[in-house]
């Protein structure tokens, strides 16, 4: 028997021996509660595991999912600032139900005059405002952008019955869609394309002083909604913030602008001989063998020598994309195009930036780098990039994804001159953005309803890729030595987290109804991962289950289950206090150290035991041979137990004689401290906990106790150490990776508070 368990013979003999009667119990009884345990099992809040969804988190035996085809022509009136399409959908319906109608999504009805998107938002009257924004909001008459449906036929060219409720297009089909059953229908339609600096918006045009304008059109098309086997019809109405739940599926596009443009988009380009000129052919040609830089296809010669030219002729750029959710371009006279290659896995992808001559010199040097670094990076945490290309499009205070484009902001000054805000903010964009090809693009999750597994997740992984980038480019982050992670770690949300209770909502909480749609969505659900990763389950373990989840979900829509269970699936851990508790509540992490006591070791019964004993009539000699714990603020405490060792205590010494070989007795330590350390839980998120001890000889130990310590707490454990050497200092959580609200308890002995101007200083030194 190990001395340890030797010391702990007081604890299990009080428990059993000298227990108390139950009529000495005379407080009025409780009554009984739900189990409100923080480590009991989610089987109330998570569905039934079915034949679509199994209990392991990957697809069931019979999931399936709908298809939608396009065929469309579009035309950009470049004069007239309009967009004109027509567009056949080929529906398919791989569900087991029949469907009496289709749902189709207008999300650019958000913008017609109508709009109700104005009505539901809060305003109050601001001292001061920008003359912009006053306009804007009270003195115009405001922007017609919504759809104008000109007519639905089906395939025999009858026109099919619809009705138009905002942002949702219910479409009548002449029969039932019975299971396995597809149907064609076309619709032509137009609208007003806004400008996206003036009016905000995830699309549109930007306007320059020379008359030119770059688009970034996107949600351009009325777009099937989702049917599925978690809601059916996925018809949740667009207000403008939560984004899109959509269907895969194959797209055949071809977009005439004016012949001077130059445009890409989702797919790859079917006629580029045609809209290439042979110099342009050349440089891409040269583009797909280069693996280390860029090459530019269009050079800002070339697009200033058009900036003046507005040609009246067209052109018709024509773009294939197969079993992608979405469909985007963008397109200008007045875009700089360059593009290299990038190796990812067995594929050869193109990294690509269309951007003008603002965007310079930064966009030129560091966007399509960027590119090419996170999608080896997500490809590292995930699976290999399966699409042609990956653009990153310049657009003025836009950030935005689609598949295989995005819009990114980080303008230089006038002068070509940047800041590191301006740097630090354009990296993260694009690499933010890019990586939303993997989520939601290709792992297709309901941004509509779930936002954090979009923007949370994808903020997750941009934090690895960020890292990878500035190893690959130190010169890019010098003088920083590690790339400066800022939103997504731990420490980051600790603002948020600890705020107001009525302004935070939990995670599982639809990103139209949350306070703060930033922290909610993107930084809390990040930092949850990251501790995940690097406090709880390990790297190994977590990478290897996050990529299971990604390969088990790719190209398909998952839910939030799917994700929880294919992490402890593929991990054998147990997360579901982590998921409650980060994801279904709004509770806080704040442990800390509550209580240190020394004790010392005797042979001489304490006052304690002694009073237990003639209370139950108890003699000394009906105990077995004990030692006893005295504490340094007891009334048995003597000065003269300081000096003394376990080689003093004599029931220990007969003990060890009697029980030990020479050999094990040799191997013992001689603890000459005991203490006992009290952590306390107090903001209802249990964590493990990760305390550092430092002795009286300088030297630090740093011990975690999983998390399960805390599965019978009401709020504070113990912990019983024996200690060679002298315990001087403790401290929970010393690097700060659990998003503790409050390290003012995480030291022992307590930290005094400092004043203003020391708290300065501290900053200062930080």
């Amino acid at each position: 028997m190990k001395l340890l368990k030797l010391l702990s013979l007081v604890v299990i003999f009080l428990a059993t021996g000298i227990g108390y009667s139950q009529e000495e119990d005379t407080q009025e009884r409780e009554p009984g509660h739900y189990n409100n345990n923080a480590f009991k099992q989610m089987y109330e809040e998570f569905s039934t595991p079915n034949q679509y969804r199994s209990a392991s988190g990957a697809p069931g035996p019979k999931y399936y999912q709908q298809k939608a085809d396009y065929v469309m022509d579009i035309i950009l009136d470049d004069r007239g600032k309009k967009l004109m399409g027509q567009e056949t959908i080929t529906y398919h319906n791989n569900s087991p139900d029949v469907l009496e109608y289709l749902w189709v999504q207008l999300d650019q009805n958000m913008r017609a005059k109508d709009s109700k998107t104005p009505l539901i938002k809060s305003s109050g009257a601001q001292p001061a405002d920008m003359a912009s924004s006053f306009v804007n909001e009270h003195m115009s008459e405001g922007f017609d952008g919504g759809f104008n449906i000109q007519e639905v036929k089906g395939s025999n060219g009858n026109k099919l019955e619809y009705m138009i409720n905002r942002t949702m297009m219910r479409v009548e089909m002449p029969n039932n869609l019975n299971p396995g059953d597809k149907f064609e229908f076309s619709i032509k339609w137009w609208y007003n394309i806004n400008n996206h600096v003036n009016g905000r918006g995830r699309s549109g045009y930007e306007e320059f002083e020379d008359g030119n304008r770059a688009y970034v059109i996107a949600q351009f098309f009325p777009r099937m909604a989702v049917y599925n086997d978690v809601e059916g019809w996925q018809n949740s109405q667009f207000w403008g913030r939560d984004e899109f739940a959509l269907v895969f599926g194959d797209y055949e596009v071809n977009i005439t602008v004016p012949a001077d443009h130059i445009l890409d988009g989702t797919g790859e380009l079917q006629n580029r001989k045609e809209v290439f000129s042979k110099d342009m052919m050349k440089r891409y040609n040269e583009a797909k063998k280069s693996y280390d830089k860029p090459v530019i296809i269009v050079t800002q010669e070339e697009a200033d020598a058009k900036s003046n030219s507005f040609d009246t002729n067209t052109k018709t750029w024509k773009l294939k994309a197969s079993f992608v959710r979405d469909f985007a371009f963008s397109t200008s006279r007045r875009f700089i195009w360059d593009m290299m290659a990038v190796k990812v896995g067995k594929n050869d992808v193109m990294a690509v930036s269309l951007y003008p001559k603002e965007g310079n010199p930064l966009w030129e040097e560091w966007s399509t780098r960027a590119v090419a670094s996170t999608l080896q990076s997500y490809s590292r945490m995930t699976f290999d990039y399966p699409y042609p290309k990956a653009i990153s499009v310049h657009a003025k205070n836009q950030g935005m994804e689609y598949p295989m484009i995005c819009w990114n902001y980080g303008r230089p000054d006038e002068d070509g001159t940047y800041s590191e805000r301006t740097k630090y903010g354009m990296f993260g964009v694009i690499i933010h953005e890019v990586g939303h090809n993997y989520f939601p693009m290709i792992i297709n999750s309901d941004e509509r309803q779930w936002t954090w597994m979009d923007e949370g997740i994808n903020t997750f992984v941009q934090m690895v890729a960020q890292t990878d980038f500035g190893e690959k480019y130190p010169e890019a982050i010098a003088p920083n030595k590690t790339y400066p992670l800022r939103r997504g770690t731990p420490k980051s949300i600790i603002g948020y987290m600890s705020g107001d209770q009525s302004t935070i909502a939990p995670l599982m909480t639809k990103g139209l109804n949350t306070f703060n749609f930033g922290s909610n969505g993107y930084s809390k659900p990040a930092a949850g991962l990251t501790i995940l990763r690097e406090t709880v389950m390990g790297r190994e373990l977590f990478d290897y289950a996050f990529k299971t989840y990604a390969n088990r979900w790719m190209f398909k829509h998952p839910s939030p289950e799917d994700f929880f269970r294919t992490m402890e699936d593929a991990s054998a851990m147990d997360l579901d206090w982590f998921w409650r508790g980060w994801f279904y509540t709004t509770n806080v992490v704040d442990l800390g150290v509550k209580d240190v006591k020394k004790f010392y070791v005797t042979s001489k019964m304490n006052k304690e035991i002694k009073e237990m004993m003639e209370a139950r009539g108890m003699k000394e000699s009906d105990l077995p041979p004990l030692v006893y714990l005295v504490s340094e603020d007891s009334e048995d405490f003597e000065e003269s137990m300081r000096k003394a060792t376990l080689d003093d205590v004599s029931t220990l010494q007969e003990y060890i004689m009697d029980n030990f070989t020479p050999e094990e007795r040799a191997s013992l330590k001689n603890p000459n401290y005991i203490y006992e350390v009290t952590f306390e839980m107090t903001g209802g998120m249990p964590m493990p906990i990760i305390a550092e001890y430092t002795y009286s000889d300088g030297t630090t130990e740093r011990i975690t106790y999983p998390v399960q310590i805390w599965k019978t707490s009401n709020g504070s454990v113990g912990k019983v150490i024996a200690s060679v050497k002298e315990i001087t200092k403790i401290v929970v959580d010393p690097d700060e990776e659990t998003a503790d609200i409050d390290t003012s308890n995480n030291s022992w002995p307590k930290r005094k508070k400092l004043g203003k101007f020391d708290s300065f200083k501290e900053k200062v030194k930080d």
